[in-house]
This record gives C-alpha cells, sequence and structure tokens, in this order.
C-alpha cells in the first residue's frame, strides 16, 4: 500500500521512479577512536586513494562550546583509521566539516563557528557542578563581543596533503560536505550566508584553487517558501554538462525532504527548487565511474539510520532507497556521505548516536550496488 501510494505521488509530480537497486552491505564499523562525541562528517577519497574523514569532534554533545574541526586518515580503504588530527579548534563551537581534494591537489577542509550552545548555557539549571563550571569555562575564553566577532564560515587549506595548514580565512558560504571539483576543473561552492543579514542561499566560485571565492549566482526561491528555511546544499555535474544543487528543505510544503535545482550554463543561473519525492536530508552527491549520480542522505524517522538513492538520467528521475543503516537507536544521526573505492565498492561514512551511549560515533559501510 504505502509503496502504491509513492508511485502515484510520485507520478502526480510529474516525477517517475525508478526500480530500487539492490545493495550489498559487506561490512560495518564504528571508526572513532576516542572518548568523545563525533558530528557532521565528510568523507573524501584522494587521487591516490588515501581516504579522509573530516567532522566536528572534542564534543560533549549535539549542542556545546567544546567543538573542533578533526581529521582521520586511512591507506587502506578504511579497514583501519588514524588517531584523530586536530586542524581547528576556536574558543566557540566548531561544527560540520567538509573536505575537498582539488584537481591541483590542494585540501580544502570547511566549517562553521556557533553560538548554539549558549541558550542553552543560560537555562542551566541543576547541573552537575563540574559540567556547568567547564561550559561556563569554556564560554569564557571570549567575551560577548568577541564570541559574536568569531561567528564565521571558515575555510582551511593544505598543499602538502595536510602536514601543514593554512590560518581558516571566511569564505561567503557554508554547507556541511563543502565545496565540489567539476571535472573541467572550477571549484564551486552551493551554500548559504549563515551568518549575514538576509542569509543569501547560492553558489559560490573560485578561479585560485580555492585560496578565494566570488558570488556567482543566486539560488531561486519556489513560490510560496522562505528562502531562509533552505539549508545545506550539496552540488554535482552530471555527464551531459548540467549542474544539479540538493537543498535540506524546511518550508511547509515537502518539509524534511530534499529538493532539486539544475544549471545548465555551468552555475550561473538556476531553475526553481522542486521535489525528487525524497523524504530524507541533507544530501550529498557523487557521480560514479559509470556516470550515474549517487546521494546518501540521513532518514531520521523509522527506520533510523542512512539511505541512498540512484539516477541513471543524469538526475532527472531517481531510485527507490536503497538501506544502508537501519538500525539507528533515534534521530542524532546523519550526515552520510560516499566514495568510490578503486574496485567498484562503495564507502560510507555518517555519525550516528549509539543506544545506550551518552556519546556519538562515526560509522562506515562498505557496500555495492
Amino acid at each position: 500500500m504505502e509503496s502504491s501510494r509513492r508511485s502515484f505521488l510520485a507520478l502526480s509530480a510529474g516525477l517517475v521512479a525508478q526500480a530500487g537497486p539492490r545493495a550489498r552491505i559487506l561490512s560495518t564499523s564504528v571508526i572513532s577512536r576516542d572518548r568523545y562525541y563525533h558530528g557532521w562528517p565528510t568523507l573524501a577519497r584522494r587521487g591516490n586513494g588515501e581516504l579522509l574523514v573530516v567532522c566536528s569532534g572534542g564534543r560533549e554533545s549535539h549542542v556545546c562550546p567544546f567543538g573542533r574541526v578533526e581529521l582521520i586518515r586511512s591507506k587502506d580503504d578504511g579497514k583501519t583509521w588514524t588517531w584523530p588530527e586536530v586542524l581547528l579548534d576556536t574558543p566557540i563551537d566548531d561544527r560540520d566539516a567538509g573536505v575537498l581534494e582539488t584537481p591541483k591537489g590542494s585540501l580544502l577542509v570547511t566549517t562553521f563557528t556557533s553560538l548554539a550552545y549558549e541558550p542553552v548555557l543560560d537555562k542551566a539549571v541543576n547541573w552537575p557542578a563540574g559540567r556547568l563550571a567547564s561550559w561556563r569555562a569554556a564560554n569564557s575564553r571570549l567575551d560577548a563581543a568577541q564570541r559574536k566577532a568569531m561567528l564565521g564560515t571558515w575555510m582551511l587549506r593544505s598543499t602538502d596533503g595536510g602536514m601543514t595548514w593554512s590560518a581558516p580565512y571566511r569564505v561567503p558560504v557554508d554547507s556541511p560536505h563543502g565545496p565540489v571539483a567539476l571535472p573541467d576543473g572550477r571549484l564551486v561552492y552551493a551554500g548559504k550566508q549563515l551568518w549575514e543579514p538576509g542569509q543569501k542561499v547560492g553558489i559560490c566560485e573560485s578561479s585560485d584553487d580555492g585560496v578565494s571565492w566570488r558570488w556567482l549566482a543566486d539560488i531561486p526561491t519556489r513560490p510560496g517558501d522562505r528562502h531562509e528555511d533552505y539549508h545545506e546544499l550539496h552540488a554535482v555535474e552530471t555527464v551531459d554538462k548540467r549542474i544539479l544543487v540538493h537543498i535540506r528543505n524546511h518550508n511547509t510544503s515537502n518539509q524534511g525532504e530534499t529538493l532539486q535545482c539544475e544549471s545548465a550554463d555551468g552555475g550561473k543561473s538556476w531553475s526553481t527548487p522542486h521535489s525528487i519525492g525524497v523524504w530524507g536530508l541533507p544530501s550529498h552527491l557523487l557521480r560514479l565511474r559509470d556516470g550515474r549520480l549517487l546521494m546518501s542522505y540521513g532518514h531520521r524517522r523509522k527506520p533510523f539510520g542512512s539511505q541512498a538513492r540512484t539516477s541513471e538520467d543524469h538526475g532527472r528521475t531517481w531510485s527507490e532507497p536503497i538501506v544502508i543503516s537501519e538500525d539507528g537507536a533515534g534521530t542524532d544521526l546523519g550526515y552520510p556521505s560516499t566514495v568510490e573505492l578503486a574496485g567498484g565498492d562503495l564507502l560510507t561514512v555518517w555519525y550516528e548516536l549509539l543506544a545506550g551511549s551518552p556519546r556519538a560515533v562515526l560509522r562506515q559501510a562498505r557496500w555495492r550496488l
């Protein structure tokens, strides 16, 4: 009955769902090694085969003042991972982290800083004395004006494989998985101006290997929507030379779904965001070596976990869901990203608060379509 209802809704929206491919899960494992809460990771595969995961680590909980940007590496396709390296630890909360290797071999890591923990601290009542003292001590590293000035959307850059990193520098937008490299060598960053008046949503471009970014185009707002309720974008270029962007939608229409818009002119102009019939978010986009598209996304209602879908027509339609994990204990999970390994297997990394545990961990699954 539910499958029939979905098919009817897809047809009524002008979308024809493809038959869902079967996935074979080869292995799953926890890749976090320390005792802290980890959230909002991004996985990338370098040209030399090394895997990188960045995340917000060193945390106490989903919202707290302790978040920092961490990096772990694998040289054996995810069989083993290094102890985390701390790339950035500002005096306020450093959250979602993205990572990209550019066509020139540079590494770009993105994050944003947040003061979302302050209202929690202001209302702290009956906390254990030690916990309250640690939160207050972390918050008092800067005064109120300094903390506000520290808010931003940030990038770090390395030109030596991550041996050394630049100081963090401000970039116009943020999204959890960061910018992408297009096949023609350009870098584009689909995102949102989190802390700027108006909170514009759009596309930025870099022509100097990520050193600087310029605004390329706004993403249109669907009639009846507020663009302020568009979040956490990600982009990919299709084989037929269009750029697709997926958007986390919190507007009343299609709330909790992923919306999609397209550009046929290299990102200069964009179609109006529209539903693709996918409940779940945010989406990470990947073009497979055979030209198909893969979207990975969190599913924060039963069955809690991570899912994926494929498109064989360059994003015009999407398959039924492919379940990567469905054993989640609740909604504090998601943000999966996927890479294609040399032999064709897929590796997906996400974060998840495990049942009976006070901390969220990084999990991975190796699987095949």
